[in-house]
């Protein structure tokens, strides 16, 4: 499993950024185009490097302050064919599906916890889509609801910035939570009552057996270790890049339906059933958040446990540092 770094350094620093790489075990193929970089100026570094050594690397650029005065750019290579690419993975330390880049984590989930208008169109899309399976019953609208619902993005970069201290990332994620599901829960309920009032359905529809969707407002022991399972399997598929696995964490939690089923029972007047399904999107939410914050902690204590074979750089006060 290899990365691909494209490193924009200061011409000061070329060579402690080159001994960096050439020193590094986990480096599979490195070429230098001195003073190729126009904006900012400087000389141009393309590297393969194993998964298991980009995140201290990507440190000890920091440390050269070139993420400051150059930019580092990194990217997946999905098939590399080389016997050198094979000898870095084995001697990098651990192993690459463990691995974990944190700031490739941190920019991404960052990213995907933004307050958008797609954010929005998606989480309000899958809220209606809910709200449908429940007027109607239907198991299989829930879960296409489930995996339309774009929540665990913000829910996932909260748990990185209290974990990483990100003050800005929680703020955007937080912000992202609250007001797409507010305004989710709101649109959805104007959509009901124009529903009730076309006289499609009526409040009826609350007290009616549902034994396809009636799980929605009858939150227990299980939907705690469902949301905790669906937030360690999540944070797991985000920082090991195995992105398929969080199909199964959309399928797993109840958030959008619960939101849906706030929005109807707003609608059709049932209290007791908008509480109920406000316990079930409060638990999973909390369980979510908890354990992803659990998992990611863990991850980084373990991983700041595995022998770093990238050289030590201490830094000085002049623009040179040494090995």
């Amino acid at each position: 499993m290899l990365l691909h770094l494209r490193v924009t350094v200061p011409p000061d620093r070329t060579d402690d950024v080159r001994d960096l790489f050439e020193r590094c075990p986990g480096t599979a193929h490195l070429a230098v185009f001195p003073g190729s970089s126009l904006d900012p100026p400087g000389d141009l570094f393309l590297v393969d490097v194993a998964r298991e050594s980009a995140d201290a690397l990507v440190a000890g650029l920091r440390r050269l302050h070139v993420d400051r005065d150059g930019g580092i750019t990194i990217e997946t290579v999905d098939t590399a064919v080389s016997a050198r690419a094979e000898r870095a993975e084995e001697e990098a330390p651990g192993d690459g599906s463990d691995a974990v880049v944190w700031e490739q984590v941190v920019r991404t989930t960052a990213a995907d916890s933004s307050l958008s208008v797609s954010y929005l169109a998606f989480l309000t899309i899958a809220t209606l889509l809910a709200a449908v399976a429940i007027v109607n019953d239907s198991a299989i609208l829930v879960i296409g609801a489930m995996v339309l619902g774009p929540e665990f993005a913000p829910l996932a970069g909260l748990a990185v910035a209290l974990v990483h201290r990100r003050r800005g990332i929680a703020r955007t994620a937080a912000k992202a939570l609250v007001v797409g599901f507010a305004v989710a829960i709101a649109v959805t309920a104007l959509v009901t009552l124009a529903g009730r009032g076309l006289g499609w359905f009526g409040p009826e529809v609350l007290a009616m057996e549902r034994p396809q969707t009636g799980f929605i407002t009858r939150p227990d022991r299980w939907s705690v270790v469902v949301a905790v399972l669906a937030g360690i399997a999540g944070v797991l598929s985000l920082t090991s890049a195995k992105s398929s696995a969080l199909v199964g964490v959309f399928i797993s939690v109840t958030t959008v339906p619960a939101a849906a089923d706030m929005a109807v029972a707003l609608a059709l007047g049932g209290g007791t059933e908008f509480w109920r399904a406000t316990a079930q999107l409060g638990i999973n939410l909390a369980g979510i958040l908890v354990a992803a914050v659990a998992t990611l902690a863990l991850q980084r204590a373990l991983w700041r446990r595995v022998p770093q074979v990238v050289p030590r750089l201490e830094a000085t006060d002049g623009a040179r540092l040494h090995v």
